[in-house]
């Protein structure tokens, strides 16, 4: 995919989303998405296809194009954070736990398998890390690196692959997670934490760590949306205690 493509694949999404909702998930036509876009009828035909595979989009004989986002996987919720479009509460919350169960293993596997660069690697985002909370700045960004580095020493590709996809989606939203400097500094030491138990090849504590630290957010995540008024939507899928 090139530069050209990939910019216009968001705006496509971004029009698609916003159009589709006003008209019973019903997408506009080929012809007037070119129209739209000033663009040939090709590179639309080319785009739709991407959306197609991505499960964003359904063409149907005869009716035409639907938005199917109850069906977009991580590939296409990351493209959907980057069109600036909001995910439903049930792709957050399940986002949300496959990544925790994914680093929770991550974890297990880099204090194993991470090299001396992986660890030199952390050392330095650590370190950065400690700047910008001393100059006031939120670790957003760095987290993200920090996280994706530990992916990284398990010297797994797919594995990295698949958690790169987890902060795509949720780029958007961890400003929001990092704009208390309580929650910066928390997060930076369970870092430390974490980062020592990775030096010392101590799986099992690595793992612990993980569990805890990503816990965390889980439960800042679940919070914000309850207080925004929607339920967790995983609880309703929960089988009923038996007594």
């Amino acid at each position: 995919m090139n530069n050209t493509e990939s910019e216009f694949l968001p705006a496509l999404v971004a029009h698609i989303v916003k159009t589709a909702g006003a008209n019973g998930d019903k997408a506009p036509s080929e012809r007037e998405l070119a129209e739209h876009f000033a663009v040939s009828r090709g590179q639309v035909r080319e785009s739709l296809a991407i959306l197609e595979a991505l499960q964003l989009i359904e063409r149907r004989a005869k009716s035409g194009i639907y938005l199917t986002m109850d069906s977009a996987g991580l590939s296409s919720m990351a493209l959907l954070a980057r069109a600036g479009v909001q995910l439903m509460p049930r792709q957050i919350f399940e986002a949300v736990e496959l990544r925790k169960i994914h680093e929770i293993k991550a974890a297990e596997l880099a204090a194993q398998r991470a090299t001396d660069d992986n660890l030199d690697r952390l050392r330095d985002i650590l370190a950065r890390s400690e700047k910008q909370i001393a100059d006031g700045l939120g670790l957003h960004r760095l987290d993200g690196e920090f996280h994706l580095e530990i992916v990284r020493a398990t010297q797994n590709e797919m594995f990295y692959k698949i958690c790169s996809s987890f902060y795509a989606a949720s780029e958007q939203r961890l400003p929001i997670y990092f704009g208390k400097v309580e929650r910066n500094i928390k997060s930076h030491n369970e870092h430390m934490q974490i980062f020592d138990a990775l030096y010392r090849r101590d799986s099992i504590l690595a793992q612990a760590l993980m569990n805890t630290h990503l816990g965390r957010a889980q439960s800042y995540w679940t919070e914000i949306l309850e207080a925004s008024g929607e339920k967790n939507p995983l609880q309703d899928a929960l089988p009923r205690a038996h007594v």
